[in-house]
């Protein structure tokens, strides 16, 4: 089966198999949540961005393995429901930005900063701090070495615009800049997108529009 990226809440999770990476997307909760099950095809190890909602859910899609991490994207309640009873049942260790964990009412095992490294198994993803939709939030990137980039995107980009700054300009200002110059300048058009809510995207189909974000101001 092609993966498509679309879920809905209560249906099927959808695979995208890489070479050395196997991504699980579900939809869970009543604000259409998007987690991603990351698992390492060289060693199984599993790592969950995003234990938003559905517990039970999660730990049904985590099946016996378990999961060695769970990453937090941001601080908003919406993407952490689940993650006190998903950490309790697998005890895995808990990632968040530095700056966003004080809002997170599970503990921080790892404060991420932008550059950081957190691995999966065999498998390397770099932390961006992206600052405006939280002060703390990150997203995670994927570089594979055997095809195009992959990045986890939290709520700073969706397909159509960055994340909610709250009509704040300078939140904005800020989170344009780092969605900019730490994704789209760093990346190519190829990139695929993974974001907190909704479907996927492409930095190719997006990067057109960037000169409208700016212009609309959200």
């Amino acid at each position: 089966m092609t993966y498509s990226g679309e879920v809905k809440v209560g249906g099927p999770a959808d695979v995208h198999e890489l070479k050395d990476l196997m991504i699980t997307k579900i939809a869970v909760g009543p604000m259409d949540n998007n987690a991603y099950l990351l698992r390492c095809r060289a060693t199984d190890e599993q790592l969950l961005i995003d234990a938003a909602n559905e517990a039970e859910t999660l730990l049904a899609m985590i099946g016996d393995d378990g999961i060695a991490s769970v990453v937090t994207t941001h601080q908003h309640g919406d993407h952490w429901q689940a993650l006190a009873e998903v950490v309790a049942a697998t005890g895995a260790r808990t990632y968040a930005g530095r700056d966003d964990a004080g809002g997170i009412p599970v503990p921080t095992d790892v404060l991420v900063d932008d550059g950081d490294v957190i691995r999966v198994g065999r498998v390397e993803l770099t932390a961006r701090h992206l600052v405006g939709h939280t002060p703390g939030s990150i997203a995670l990137v994927y570089d594979d070495p055997h095809g195009h980039p992959h990045v986890f995107t939290g709520d700073c980009l969706f397909p159509g615009g960055v994340g909610n700054t709250r009509k704040d300009p300078k939140a904005f200002a800020s989170l344009i800049h780092d969605v900019e110059t730490k994704i789209f300048e760093a990346l190519p058009d190829e990139t695929w997108v993974y974001p907190g809510h909704g479907n996927d995207t492409s930095l190719g189909a997006e990067r057109p529009h960037l000169p409208e974000w700016h212009a609309r101001g959200w």
